[in-house]
């Protein structure tokens, strides 16, 4: 019997495809293996390595200048980069840029382009999802009182709370140009004063549903 990754045995033991006693000897532990979003130590070393494999593939080999490593990196180490789909989402981003350059070396402008399609990919996916966050996080009669201006912004601030570590750096992605207009930012302040107007806190967005 051929096992592949992620395979349900327990529905296999209740169909009578494998034996219990051996499933109990073999499931000792449960273990949870992190995304790069929350793993972005694995980004910078896997970059290199989708470059290497793509130098592979093609015979071709593309290189970052250090301005546009930079900024792919700076990108996709910030709490806007999701990583819905993980490796997936990096080999694409990769092979498109690669194959998108000339001469070998990627571009400023391949790599803006490449952020907004990422961007504009995730929210796309998880449009869906947040939308679903917010039905939970208000009550029936908030969700039916709520215009469509302030639904849009709220879900996007939803989103962001629950990409973000703490509630200061979710302020400072949302007030990214106004506070450089205060001379006391106080961006926590302000992102608690602004969910609190649809009776929500901090601690409530951010958890991990």
């Amino acid at each position: 019997m051929s096992i592949s990754c992620g395979h349900d045995l327990s529905g296999d033991v209740e169909e009578g495809r494998f034996r219990e006693v051996l499933l109990a000897r073999i499931n000792l532990r449960t273990f949870t293996l992190p995304g790069l979003r929350e793993w972005q130590v694995d980004i910078e070393p896997n970059l290199q390595f989708e470059l290497d494999q793509y130098a592979e593939k093609t015979g071709t080999r593309v290189t970052f200048n250090r301005e546009t490593r930079n900024r792919f990196l700076d990108f996709a180490l910030s709490p806007t980069a999701i990583w819905k789909g993980n490796f997936r989402d990096l080999n694409a981003a990769v092979a498109r840029m690669s194959t998108l350059c000339s001469g070998g070396r990627i571009s400023v402008e391949i790599v803006e382009e490449e952020i907004a399609r990422l961007n504009a990919g995730w929210r796309t996916e998880s449009r869906s999802g947040t939308s679903q966050a917010l039905s939970k996080l208000l009550s029936e009669e908030q969700n039916a009182e709520l215009d469509l201006f302030n639904r849009l912004q709220l879900e996007q601030v939803v989103s962001i709370c629950q990409r973000s570590r703490t509630i200061s750096e979710a302020g400072r992605q949302l007030f990214d140009h106004s506070r450089t207009q205060k001379a006391t930012p106080k961006d926590a302040d302000r992102l608690r004063k602004y969910l609190a107007r649809f009776g929500l806190d901090w601690a409530v967005v951010s958890a991990k549903h």
